[in-house]
């Protein structure tokens, strides 16, 4: 069975429409500015244009997080009514990655409880519960089938998108709103800054000089179906390693065992990929093991590739869904370019060798897989085509 990402709805660092998106993507356009909202010192950010507030209905899920989803839902609202219409609200899931879910619309009621004593009369618990942004998002669009949220660190909406592909192959249900939001938060960045782990200036991916993430925020739902459209989920592939509660397998066994996975899941071979969509955080450890992983994966030599996380921020539980975003809107771009990666130049000697996109070079991809890795070791690889190329492997 073929299962179609047939609608994409985004609110992103980059831009809430198709074109401003892909455009920034193609040019290697950073969407990180200045902040002093979240983090005692000014550091960069991928952060979203306000949203506006929930409509009055729906004003118990109201949160930042929400908005943004709300936003992203409004944009395909369409194909979503049509669905419904189609295949009746039961047999449509809602499956959402997050990893904050509304805790930012939490922290005010925190600090009344440290400094007065109470959280506040605004204080709803259900707003930072994980299961949150499907609940939301079943109550929003009057869907009634299977609705959940899937919360795994970095992989959580890469995660979504599998689990998705996995209930339509069952038929459990007929079309699947699915994506990921995670929205930037005191919680998240200062926890962040104190592992160490942010950099204070514009992050550098596979540069000699990376030092660690800036955070971003986005949220991105997809329509899928068996409904035949122009870009295919191919394949997925998982793997968890356990090797360490933040820092990734040296080695990248975790990592080329979700690659692999997905490529058998696809029925491809790894010459078949034609771009690769790195996770690339821009940590010292992360992107030395990603670089030994995929040119292992790749027999030593890696198909262009590039982290746009250099552009947008590391939007965590997000970033699956927005970097497969990324690849629907590069396999529809009859111009052929793909995202150059974007750092300070610095080579450095101790990664493996990396065929980096240049800006301005025609690319025509139709086959491209996209790399999450998370805290923990829970790794997942996704495979997206062309309609015309996923056909034509499965003839």
């Amino acid at each position: 069975m073929t299962v179609y990402l047939n609608q994409l709805g985004i609110v992103s660092p980059l831009g809430n429409d198709h074109a401003s998106v892909l455009a920034a993507l193609i040019s290697g356009e950073r969407g990180l500015s200045v902040c002093d909202d979240f983090l005692a010192l000014p550091t960069y950010l991928g952060k979203c244009a306000e949203q506006q507030p929930l409509p009055l209905h729906l004003a118990e899920f109201e949160s930042r997080n929400n908005r943004q989803l709300y936003a992203a839902a409004q944009q395909i609202a369409p194909m979503i009514d049509a669905a419904i219409a189609q295949f009746g609200a039961e047999r449509i899931a809602v499956i959402i990655g997050s990893s904050t879910s509304g805790v930012a619309q939490s922290e005010p009621a925190f600090i009344s409880l440290v400094n007065q004593g109470e959280l506040g009369r605004d204080f709803e618990y259900g707003r930072q519960e994980m299961a949150d942004p499907a609940r939301f998002l079943a109550a929003a669009l009057a869907i009634n089938g299977p609705a959940f949220v899937v919360s795994t660190a970095c992989s959580s909406s890469a995660r979504a998108l599998m689990s998705a592909k996995r209930l339509l192959e069952m038929g459990v249900v007929d079309a699947v709103l699915c994506g990921g939001a995670d929205s930037l938060c005191r919680l998240t960045v200062n926890g962040f800054a104190a592992l160490e782990s942010l950099s204070f200036a514009e992050c550098q991916p596979f540069s000699r000089n990376r030092s660690g993430i800036n955070i971003g925020e986005a949220a991105v739902l997809f329509l899928l179906s068996q409904k035949p459209s122009a870009v295919a989920l191919m394949g997925c592939g998982a793997s968890s390693d356990a090797h360490h509660i933040s820092a990734p397998q040296p080695d990248g066994r975790g990592a080329i065992a979700a690659m692999q996975a997905a490529l058998q899941d696809a029925q491809l071979m790894p010459a078949d990929i034609d771009y690769l969509n790195l996770h690339g955080t821009a940590t010292p450890l992360n992107d030395l093991m990603e670089s030994r992983a995929v040119v292992a994966v790749f027999n030593g030599v890696s198909p262009p590739s590039s982290s746009t996380k250099a552009l947008t921020g590391h939007t965590l539980g997000a970033a699956g869904a927005l970097e497969a975003a990324f690849c629907w809107l590069l396999l529809q771009n009859k111009e052929g370019q793909l995202p150059p990666q974007i750092n300070d130049g610095a080579v450095d000697p101790a990664l493996s060798v990396m065929n980096f996109p240049q800006a301005g070079h025609v690319y025509r991809p139709k086959i491209v897989m996209s790399n999450s890795f998370a805290f923990g070791g829970n790794n997942v690889s996704l495979i997206l085509a062309s309609q015309t190329a996923a056909e034509d492997k499965l003839k």
